[in-house]
């Protein structure tokens, strides 16, 4: 049974160890997770460590093997708490059903659910079918290199089924869409500000690459659970003074495009609209996510859709690590129980009720699922 006075303390312990990332302080909370994970009974309990400091620790409660194996896997990172809060960032303030705090949506939330669950089952004495891995892992604010892509690049894990607990209000994320991070170099020509026209301004130039850029028209499928692809500006510079023409610019592009779209047809387009503005440029990918998608007729997704009617069917805009599986061909969900539209905001929270009710659900779904 879950014992909520148990999850609320284990999610204000969690929140109170600074986790956040950059720059990557997650070996306290590891030793924390670690420890709860011994606590709650786990016989099989593994650290794996790719960068110093930053463990990712596996538990794995064993099941018969008599099916494939189920991966739950919160991360254990925050993005940074910044300025502007009025309560404590690491505090874990309690105020009738909110709980305040750096990741308490995002998403320590969810694994202090997982780990209620865990100690739930146990309790119990259940008795699975399938090995249940539980991967709390580092490093996927700032794009899991140091965490899920290793975990599964080197076939650590190698689940059969995948559940990411990493969602908000109950969201059952079957749609993800894809991503493309890259620098646009513009290289002009400098000349003496009273004559720009002895020279070409990169600047100029690449305001007239960024307004091409941000009318550009995909060639696109409508997605029942996505919205259009969009082209964001996230941070520009260049040149020098204000009297020089500026032969130098720079500016980096996050693209988010649909299934069914190529990454490498999107950057040709660029290259083409970039080219028409200016001779000289370059453009440095620094990433691409693929898009994911799974059909809602997986019982993955079915057997969660059973466990509370509050799950529904979702698509993510934004990036979580389920878009890793598609390489290995592991069906991948990811659900959650954090407040939506609290993610790394000032003043964030989770409601209590919904973690109360969330491990519940993720309790059923286990069980339900380990039957199917």
């Amino acid at each position: 049974m879950i014992n909520k006075k148990r999850l609320i303390k284990l999610t204000q312990e969690l929140i109170r160890i600074n986790s956040e990332n950059p720059p990557g302080k997650e070996a306290k909370i590891g030793a924390f997770i670690k420890s709860a994970m011994r606590k709650a009974g786990l016989k099989v309990i593994k650290t794996y460590t790719f960068a110093s400091g930053r463990p990712n620790i596996i538990g794995i409660l064993k099941g018969k093997g008599s099916k494939g194996a189920l991966l739950l896997s919160p991360h254990i990172d925050t993005v940074p708490a910044g300025k502007n809060w009025k309560h404590n960032p690491f505090g874990a303030s309690l105020e009738g059903d909110k709980l305040f705090g750096r990741g308490a949506t995002d998403c320590k939330g969810n694994l202090a659910v997982c780990l209620e669950v865990i100690n739930s089952l146990i309790e119990n004495k259940a008795k699975l079918n399938r090995d249940l891995i539980i991967a709390a892992t580092v490093d996927e604010e700032t794009g899991s290199k140091e965490g899920m892509i290793k975990l599964l690049g080197k076939k650590i894990l190698n689940p059969d089924f995948a559940l990411i607990l990493d969602s908000d209000d109950f969201d059952c994320i079957v749609a993800q869409k894809g991503l493309i991070h890259f620098k646009v170099k513009l290289f002009g020509k400098k000349a003496h500000g009273a004559y720009p026209q002895r020279g070409i301004n990169a600047i100029e130039r690449g305001a007239e690459v960024i307004l091409e850029l941000k009318n550009f028209k995909f060639d696109f499928e409508p997605h029942p659970y996505l919205k259009a692809p969009t082209v964001n500006i996230g941070k520009i510079c260049g040149g020098e003074k204000v009297n020089i023409v500026a032969d130098f610019c720079e500016f980096e592009v996050d693209v988010r495009f649909l299934p069914g779209m190529d990454a490498r047809e999107i950057l040709r387009q660029v290259k083409k609209i970039v080219r028409a503005k200016i001779k000289k440029f370059s453009i440095d990918v620094d990433s691409i996510q693929q898009p994911y998608e799974i059909s809602k007729d997986n019982p993955l997704v079915a057997c969660l859709l059973d466990a509370d009617r509050k799950f529904s069917l979702h698509g993510s805009e934004g990036a979580t690590v389920i878009t890793f599986f598609k390489k290995f061909n592991i069906p991948a969900v990811a659900t959650g129980f954090g407040q939506g539209g609290c993610a790394h905001i000032a003043d964030e929270y989770v409601k209590i009720s919904s973690l109360f009710r969330g491990a519940q659900a993720l309790e059923k779904f286990i069980k339900v699922f380990d039957k199917g």
